[in-house]
């Protein structure tokens, strides 16, 4: 289902009203928006950090426990 909108100016930015039926359902959100050509894209910002401590706490217990079997570096001539 396509929504209209208008855009109207606020202070010295344009800004768009979200109709109810598209909103998102939370207003403490952060939000990025990227124009691409004529198109306007609004998307919630990426948490990519967000259940890091529940992905290392699936581990088990004896991972990694010998090491990364990392190999001696190379010899580098100076600059």
């Amino acid at each position: 289902m396509m929504s209209t909108t208008r855009v109207f100016k606020s202070g010295n930015s344009q800004a768009v009203r979200i109709p109810s039926d598209i909103a998102y359902d939370r207003n403490d959100i952060e939000l990025e928006i990227e124009r691409i050509g004529d198109e306007i894209r609004i998307r919630p910002v990426a948490k990519r950090l967000i259940n890091t401590l529940d992905k290392f706490s699936q581990f088990s217990p004896d991972f990694m426990r010998e090491g990364r079997d990392e190999s001696e570096e190379a010899t580098r001539d100076r600059l």
